[in-house]
Formats: C-alpha cells, sequence, structure tokens
C-alpha cells in the first residue's frame, strides 16, 4: 500500500514594513485570541502550540495576543509556543488597557494610567516569557487619562528596551495625532472589512503615508 505523500508546503507569506517606523514582518498576521476562547472552546496548550509553530512554518511571524484575552492566558500560551520557535524571527504584538469588557454590550473598563501601563508591560513581559514586545498597543483609549501621559510612558519603556515599537487600537484620529507627536506610532488596529468601512474617511488618508493600519476580524 502505497502512503499517501504530503502536501507541498504553501508559498512563503510576503514580508511587509510596519508604518514608516522599520519594524519588517509577514503581511498576514496570527491572531491568537481564539486559541483560548472567545469564538469557540479553549485550546489545550500543546494544540495551540501546534497551530502556531504550523502557521509559522508556512511563513506567518507576526503573531498578536492580549493580556485581555483569557485573561491572560493566551499570552501564556503564546509564550509555551514561542519557546520552540526563533525568537528574532518572530514579531510578537500584545495590547494593555482593558481591564474589564462586555461584548454583548460593547462596553468595559479600560485604564491608560502610567503606572498602569508599565504594571502590564511588565507581567506580558513575563507571560510571553521575552525580554521584549514587539509592538505594544493600548488595546482601548482610556477617556479619563490624557493620551499624552498613556504615550509618555510607553516612550520610557521603546527607551529602556522593553517594548520595540508601540500603536494604538479603536483610536480617534484627534487621539492618534496627538499621540504621534509624543512619540512616534507605528500602527493604528482598527475593523475594516468588507461590511466595516468606518474608518476609510478619516483614519485610512490619514494613516496611509505614516502609519500602517493593522485591521482585524473576518472579510
Amino acid at each position: 500500500m502505497e502512503e499517501t505523500p504530503l502536501p507541498l508546503p504553501l508559498p512563503l507569506v510576503p514580508r511587509v514594513r510596519l508604518g514608516t517606523q522599520g519594524l519588517e514582518l509577514s503581511k498576514l498576521g496570527f491572531g491568537c485570541m481564539g486559541l483560548t476562547g472567545s469564538y469557540n472552546a479553549p485550546l489545550g496548550d500543546d494544540a495551540g502550540a501546534a497551530i502556531v509553530a504550523h502557521a509559522f512554518r508556512r511563513g506567518v511571524t507576526f503573531f498578536d495576543t492580549s493580556d485581555f484575552y483569557g485573561p491572560h492566558t493566551n499570552e501564556t500560551l503564546l509564550g509555551k509556543a514561542l519557546k520552540q520557535l526563533p525568537r528574532e524571527q518572530v514579531q510578537v504584538a500584545t495590547k494593555f488597557g482593558i481591564q474589564q469588557y462586555a461584548y454583548d454590550e460593547g462596553t468595559g473598563t479600560v485604564c491608560g494610567r502610567p503606572e498602569y501601563v508599565r504594571a502590564c508591560c511588565e507581567a506580558s513581559l513575563r507571560r510571553l516569557g521575552v525580554d521584549y514586545i514587539d509592538l505594544y498597543y493600548q488595546h482601548r483609549v482610556d477617556t479619563t487619562t490624557p493620551i499624552e501621559d498613556t504615550i509618555g510612558e510607553l516612550k520610557k519603556l521603546v527607551e529602556e528596551g522593553k517594548v520595540r515599537y508601540i500603536g494604538l487600537s479603536e483610536a480617534s484620529p484627534d487621539t492618534i495625532r496627538r499621540a504621534h507627536a509624543v512619540h512616534p506610532v507605528s500602527a493604528v488596529q482598527m475593523e475594516w472589512s468588507l461590511r466595516a468601512r468606518d474608518i476609510e474617511p478619516e483614519i485610512v488618508p490619514l494613516c496611509r503615508f505614516i502609519f500602517c493600519i493593522a485591521n482585524y476580524t473576518y472579510l
């Protein structure tokens, strides 16, 4: 009985630069949220790590997580998966800021105070088992804390080598401009798809020549 040959590897995913700041990563990123639930039952560590490794072998080197996913367990799972991969060939994005969130209501509690930013970063580094975070997003903007204060602390983390590049998620054009005036913003993560196109009038033109738009959700 002849063995069925293994399928040929898929072509490598194209490489792109994140905005104008220099970080190179795979054009297609892997959103890790589903590994620990949200849309489905959570996977075990071994199964989750195997999926991450499979994506890496197919050319995906950009992995996106958050301290809110799980919460915390998603970063821990990705951290275990990263131990099997060459760190210098992987780009890790994680996020801070959401403390509580009700998906059905679209409401929650966020925090962007400088001391909270630093505490979240230190905790994420431990869970991921890495020395630095390639791209660190503010997951949602804290309207009670000036964005200048939040970005100021992120700037310090960049200077200390704990974060390489910073990003914003679901931010207004004014917030993006104010943040970028304090420290270069490399990426803006927004929902952008065939069914969600409300960012096109203002956000897309603003980001076109400076920032990368890291769009999320399905097509």
